[in-house]
């Protein structure tokens, strides 16, 4: 990796672990609640009362976005573990017996994405009513058919490889083929993709908040923040455009990371 690229690399590591620091200890640093207002000091600009300003109804933006970093890492986290574990389990499946499984697990998924996915998960969402637990299930299954298809791609190829067949011939059962030969040298694949899909979680949440179906108001979220303000655009416009930036540089840092795991891994993966 070049200089330039370890650098980038590190400072995408740092900004995305204070995001998961700031999300913990948000109960713990004193900040204001994110629900409280103060209506003496609306769309204020940042100062040393208020680090990033406050909201048309004078709430503290710093506060807001801390525990909306919770709610989007806590989205982001939930959906891309339903999508991996789901998903890699059905692709690995198919790829692995293939025959009437593949195409009906295949069949399955194709269908699925036929569908846009955020219309998917605006009609799940919809559907179950806006909460933490919801949007992150209506992610997660949109996330699926990706990770099944990766998986069955890789299976496909793992099957054949001297090691899987090696086991076979000995009488290994199939079971712990796939769970002691294939699986391990899936989840390389599985993890990079799954790093690169966090940052995709988090503008599907903030996209869902934005249209008011992520956690319900007063409670805090990126997308919410960003449509609430949205009318004050011209007379306060950092009131938009911080929250902009504060999902901007968390997508861009776990977007950073994954391409980075998927180089690491894509070199690993040629002297298997």
């Amino acid at each position: 990796m070049r200089r330039e690229h370890r650098f980038g690399l590190w400072l995408a590591l740092a900004w995305l672990a204070l995001l998961v620091v700031l999300a913990i200890a948000a109960p713990w640093l004193g900040l204001p609640a994110p629900e409280d207002g103060d209506l003496l000091a609306v769309l204020a600009a940042p100062g040393t009362e208020h680090w990033l300003g406050t909201d048309s109804l004078g709430r503290s933006v710093l506060s807001r976005l801390i525990w909306g970093t919770r709610v989007s890492l806590t989205v982001a986290l939930g959906s891309v573990t339903i999508g991996l574990l789901a998903g890699g389990a059905l692709g690995l499946v198919a790829g692995f017996f293939g025959r009437w499984s593949d195409r009906l697990i295949m069949g399955v998924m194709t269908v699925m994405l036929c569908f846009p996915g955020i219309i998917l998960a605006i009609a799940l969402v919809s559907s179950l009513g806006p909460s933490v637990t919801n949007v992150t299930l209506a992610i997660g299954v949109i996330f699926i058919p990706a990770f099944a298809r990766i998986a069955r791609a890789n299976t496909l190829t793992l099957r054949q490889r001297e090691f899987v067949l090696a086991a076979q011939v000995l009488g290994a059962p199939t079971l712990r083929v796939l769970w002691r030969e294939v699986l391990p040298n899936l989840m390389p694949a599985l993890l990079s993709y799954a790093v690169v899909m966090l940052g995709v979680a988090v503008l599907a949440e903030a996209a869902l908040g934005f249209l008011g179906l992520s956690v319900r108001p007063p409670a805090p979220s990126w997308g919410g923040m960003i449509a609430t303000e949205r009318p004050n655009l011209i007379e306060a416009p950092l009131a938009v455009f911080i929250p902009a930036l504060w999902m901007f540089s968390a997508s861009l840092a776990i977007n950073y990371i994954g391409e980075a795991m998927r180089r690491l891994f894509d070199i690993k993966a040629q002297t298997l």
